[in-house]
């Protein structure tokens, strides 16, 4: 049986502009995967946090849809 995981260990996270230190953490988005955009909240960064998995053109319509 295939597996359908995704080997997020070596992602690089960039948190949201809107994160801050004092509890105003949102969340992070992996920027090294071409196929995928990985979304998982700042404040649980253990290892089997859970992680929302994105299309890129879902992703694009997504956060053009915040800016208007």
């Amino acid at each position: 049986m295939a597996s359908h995981e995704i080997d997020l260990s070596a992602a690089q996270w960039r948190k949201s502009s809107y994160s801050n230190g004092t509890g105003g953490e949102c969340v992070e988005v992996a920027v090294s995967h071409p196929d995928l955009i990985p979304v998982r909240d700042s404040k649980r960064t253990e290892r089997n946090s859970p992680v929302l998995l994105f299309p890129p053109t879902s992703w694009t319509t997504f956060v053009t849809s915040l800016k208007h």
